[in-house]
């Protein structure tokens, strides 16, 4: 079942479900946040115990995926492969710390993004990548 927007009860599950992903598999906390499709911020959490530093990395991994149309990891790898610095987007907000990921309804269509920041840029991005399947299994059972 395709999920029909990416409203703030679907945010906030996401959220809540990639925190204790976080925790279950790699036994730390973490910070998440989830955006809509223009990179403006739905829900955002921070765990008990997450670095300060994690709280803007998070958002700004979600904002950078819909400015850039693809995950960090990916914006990271476009960067050292065209050998750009990411000062030549313009944007301060951009960052290319993997953790971040386009969240979309199942059909292809974006709805949204979601970042993680407070393990392992690896850990971050493959909890990250995980957030669509989240939604789907959720829109499933709604």
């Amino acid at each position: 079942m395709a999920v029909a927007e990416l409203d703030l009860a679907r945010a906030q599950h996401l959220v809540d479900h990639l925190i204790a992903q976080a925790r279950e598999k790699f036994g730390k906390p973490v910070c998440v946040a989830v955006c809509d499709a223009y990179g403006f911020l739905i829900a955002f959490a921070r765990a008990d115990g997450t670095p300060v530093r994690s709280i803007a990395l998070a958002q700004q991994k979600a904002y950078t995926c819909t400015r850039m149309v693809g995950t960090t990891q990916a914006f990271l790898e476009r960067l050292r492969r065209e050998d750009l610095a990411i000062g030549y987007f313009c944007d301060p907000l951009l960052t290319a710390l993997p953790g971040g990921a386009l969240l979309d309804d199942g059909h292809g269509r974006t709805i949204g993004a979601v970042g993680v920041s407070g393990l392992a840029p690896a850990e971050d991005q493959l909890l990250a990548d995980s957030g669509s399947g989240v939604l789907q299994h959720r829109s499933q059972r709604d």
